[in-house]
């Protein structure tokens, strides 16, 4: 088959403004690269077939990559993510066949959640700031800093083996062919937010903006230097009752106790520049830069209710109600700076991403406790600071002759690091006359200090071998090692009274009760109770080496084929750390030390003229998280619930098979349909562990088994305006659909391995039952879009519309009733119902004095789609956490010089 490749420059530069921008990120996505062809109805484009040497090309429709790849794969171009108006990548994939988005960051691909995906910048694993996650948050990913991403929905032997739902790859801004600079401001707010009444404090004042501290949160001397000795922090052997009360006395107290209320929340704001150039060096050799900076703040506030209860009589009964509000400011500072030198045959690049990402929230919770048999009041302030650096080294040459030799290498250092000091909460009872007093004899509140810090270090190179025959045969080999490092301390204070505090001062307010005055009086005391609900610090380490071999041919006019295989080894710890060298004994389980044979193979036939079929079958694995691993409880705030790791976690192994037709009937136009297949052995599932306190506490556990299985279909087509005054504008319509189930399978015998049981096994029965959804699978996953787009002008109204089905968020707990010899609920499962979203994207390009100009509107969630996850059961039910999310609404202005 013969491809054509001749392409004027006039041809190019209309491809490049035309080529489908695929607000749904469809598997087939047209690229804006020379392997491009314009959309139909384009002005001045002729859409007769084209031909090379009076040889009609077949798969003329077909756009690159997918004519030369035999994968199932998504291309999302920077056209794509310009026209959807998404600000991160997160926001972007939501519109991808098959894959969704939970807690606005964490991707799920055809129903498994996101330890079952990994994401790569430029082919090269990233760390993670998140204390939970080892996989990093896609949220983190300006739009901004990135030239494409590409969804791998089949396995490919040259990507890392830990592959279950998708790999995602990101890359970076390209080395622009001419100079640019654009600069970009914006100003938006929410329904629920802007405006309104919310909650804050003062933190560390205008620095505050920027999502830096300006050291109101630092570790004053006298506690460093505490912290130090490597000895718990009470007054005693190692510390008398006077250098206890001056380390008392050194926390920032006022401005991060005292919450505030404010009538009115800022609006938010956002500021971009993107500029790049390329100059000539020596004779042939040419030298890019390309470099990339944003600014955004923004509020949101969440007014809802929390509840939990358990089952009695049969039917879900709240025991515990409380309302909330929250209110949290997000400021995230991002830059990019790339230099690429290319000479022809050879390229050699380097590039540094730097993200920034802050969130300072102030909560304030209350209501009827069951615990406590009271009203209560909670109250907190919380400040998150993540931060990720990429700086990675590349480099493609190409040798031969006929240029049959490619090799690719890569080397990369990433730092991640979240910085959580200051972690405040406040706990009220409520007297019988209506007023909100602390019970500083229970030790009702708390500052926390956590640091998470993880390194990735790896390298790689990949080779592409034409072999000098006759037949089209490519053999593929290359060989990849990473390296991640992981620690994580949590140290946790509380000002307690002995019983001596006055009884009015149980009345004051925060920063008075805290004052220097009451501990110097002696009635308040420090007590350090770091690691009283598990390991305060863990150290992890993940060392993996793979060596691929794989073989790509053309294998006949019409079929395309792919086999290869991966072998991989790695080495995975997470060591609990007893802080205080006092003999305690932690949970721990033995080094998961593992190698596997990953084979992969891969088939397109091109049947008839611009149609094909793919079929992919290959095995995988996933492995535990170090969050996952670690017996240390943190509060994931996303969720507003406790987590605790388990040291008795194992990996995962999948086998996949996936099949799927192709029809490209126009150019960017197209109709696809495919069916999946997942069997797993051993997935982890989130499961409730019990209560810590007031809060149920989650954990993780290997079920015996699982499929998943379903089907996608994906359509876009354009649509010429039937009316004259509208000129060159076209229609167009995208949709895409998902229906994927799964089933857990439990059979008679099948242990598990939980933290409470410090690896006894137990009934796996009672943790799971047979044949119930895997957690974080929807049902139904659906996106329309429908718009109108002018090519002259860069003008553009999109309408995207989002569907995604229930889905389980954690497992709920099983019992065991002895009178009638059966399991019965203890606990039903967090489900959450992600509903209907609507979004509208407006863009109007236009001069102004010779400037290009362009003016754009966002609305997201038009119609209030709120938050909810719940319990249910026997007709009762109890709301976990629901709110209104409320409309968000950007309007921006950008030049272009």
């Amino acid at each position: 088959m013969k491809l054509n490749t001749a392409r004027s420059g006039l041809f190019l530069a209309i491809a490049s403004l035309l080529a489908p921008h695929g607000a749904l990120a469809q598997d087939a996505t047209s690229e804006a690269a020379p392997s491009e062809q314009p959309a139909p109805g384009a002005p001045g484009v002729d859409d007769t077939a084209t031909e090379l040497d009076a040889v009609q090309v077949r798969g003329e429709f077909i756009p690159q990559p997918m004519l030369t790849s035999s994968a199932v794969m998504t291309h999302v171009s920077k056209e794509d993510l310009d026209r959807q108006g998404d600000s991160t990548v997160a926001d972007a994939l939501v519109r991808v066949a098959g894959l969704s988005v939970s807690q606005g960051k964490y991707v799920y691909v055809r129903g498994l959640n996101e330890r079952y995906s990994s994401a790569l910048l430029n082919n090269t694993p990233l760390p993670s700031p998140e204390p939970l996650k080892r996989v990093v948050p896609l949220d983190l990913f300006p739009t901004n800093v990135l030239d494409t991403v590409e969804i791998l929905k089949t396995y490919s032997v040259r990507y890392p083996g830990e592959f279950g739902g998708g790999t995602i790859n990101l890359t970076s801004a390209v080395v622009p062919e001419a100079p640019f600079l654009t600069v970009k401001a914006g100003i938006g707010g929410n329904s629920e937010t802007t405006g309104q009444p919310g909650l804050t404090y003062y933190g560390g004042g205008d620095s505050d903006f920027f999502g830096y501290d300006d050291g109101t949160r630092k570790m004053s001397p006298e506690l460093q230097d505490a912290l130090a000795t490597g000895k718990r922090i009470t007054p005693g052997r190692d510390f008398t009752t006077g250098q206890v009360q001056d380390i008392a006395r050194s926390f920032t107290n006022a401005p991060l106790n005292l919450l505030q209320t404010t009538d009115n929340v800022n609006p938010d704001y956002e500021y971009e520049i993107s500029g790049g150039n390329a100059f000539d060096v020596g004779s042939g050799s040419r030298l890019g830069v390309v470099a990339t900076a944003a600014l955004k703040n923004k509020w949101r506030t969440e007014v809802g209710i929390q509840q939990d209860g358990a089952v009695e009589g049969g039917s879900m009964a709240v025991q515990s109600n409380y309302d909330f509000l929250s209110t949290t400011n997000n400021a995230t500072v991002n830059g990019l700076f790339g230099v690429t030198l290319d000479m022809e045959d050879h390229t050699i690049g380097l590039m540094t991403m730097y993200v920034h990402d802050t969130d300072k929230e102030t909560r304030s919770k209350e209501g009827y406790s069951l615990l406590t048999g009271d009203n209560i009041r909670d109250d907190t302030t919380r400040w998150f600071e993540r931060e990720l650096i990429n700086t990675q080294l590349t480099g493609k040459h190409v040798f031969g002759e006929f240029r049959d030799l490619t090799i690719d290498w890569r080397a990369a250092h990433s730092r991640a690091s979240l910085d959580a000091p200051y972690e405040k909460g406040f706990r009220y009872r409520e007297d019988e006359f209506g007023n909100w007093f602390h019970d500083a004899s229970q030790a009702q509140n708390y500052t926390r200090f956590s640091e998470v810090n993880e390194r990735v270090d790896s390298a790689g190179v990949d080779a592409a071998w034409r072999l000098p025959i006759e037949m089209d045969l490519y053999l593929n080999f290359g060989a990849a090692w990473s390296d991640t490092g992981r620690d994580a301390v949590t140290r946790e204070f509380r000002l307690l009274s002995l019983g001596n505090l006055p009884y009015p001062n149980y009345y004051q307010r925060p920063d008075f009760l805290l004052s220097d005055y009451n501990i110097s009086q002696g009635y308040l005391t420090l007590r350090e109770t770091t690691g009283g609900t598990g390991a305060a610090a863990y150290d992890g380490s993940l060392e993996t080496r793979a060596l691929y071999l794989e073989a790509e041919s053309q294998l006949t006019g019409n079929i395309r084929a792919t086999v290869g295989v991966r072998y991989e080894d790695a080495s995975q710890e997470v060591t609990p750390i007893d802080l205080f060298d006092t003999g305690q004994t932690l949970p721990t389980a033995a080094p998961l030390e593992n190698d596997y044979f990953l084979p992969a193979a891969t088939v397109t036939w091109n049947f008839a003229d611009n149609q094909q079929l793919r079929f992919g079958a290959s095995k995988t694995i996933a492995r535990p998280q170090f969050r996952e691993l670690a017996p240390q409880q943190y509060l994931d705030l996303d969720a507003d619930r406790l987590v605790i790791g388990n040291p008795f976690l194992v990996d995962s192994e999948l086998v996949n098979l996936d099949a799927r037709y192709e029809w490209y009937f126009n150019r960017g136009e197209y109709l696809s349909a495919g069916l999946f297949y997942k069997d797993i052995d051993k997935p982890v599932e989130v499961v409730l562990n019990g209560r810590s306190g007031s809060s149920w506490q989650q954990s993780f556990i290997n079920a015996p088994g699982a499929v998943v299985y379903g089907l996608e279909l994906d359509f876009r087509k354009y649509y010429a305006t039937p009316f004259d005054w509208m000129g060159d504008s076209r229609f167009f319509v995208a949709a895409n659909y998902t229906y994927s189930d799964s089933e857990v399978r439990v059979d008679d015998g099948d242990v598990a391995y939980t933290l409470a049981g410090n690896g006894r096994p137990q009934p796996a029965s009672e943790l799971v039952a047979d044949g119930s959804r895997l957690q974080g699978q929807s049902e139904h996953l659906a996106n329309v879009q429908l718009g109108i787009e002018d090519p002259a002008t860069g003008s553009q109204a999109t309408l995207l519309i989002g569907y995604a089905s229930e889905r389980i968020n954690a497992r709920g707990i099983q019992g065991f009733d002895p009178a009638t010899g059966s399991t019965t609920v203890v606990q039903p499962d967090y489900v959450q119902d992600p509903g209907t979203t609507v979004d509208l994207v407006l863009k109007k390009g236009f001069d102004l004095w010779d400037t290009r100009m362009e003016l754009g509107f966002e609305a997201r969630n038009i119609f209030n789609q709120e938050f909810a996850e719940y319990q249910s059961y026997g007709g009762g039910r109890a709301d976990v956490m629901r709110y209104d999310l409320g409309t968000s609404y950007m309007l921006s202005l950008s030049a272009s010089f």
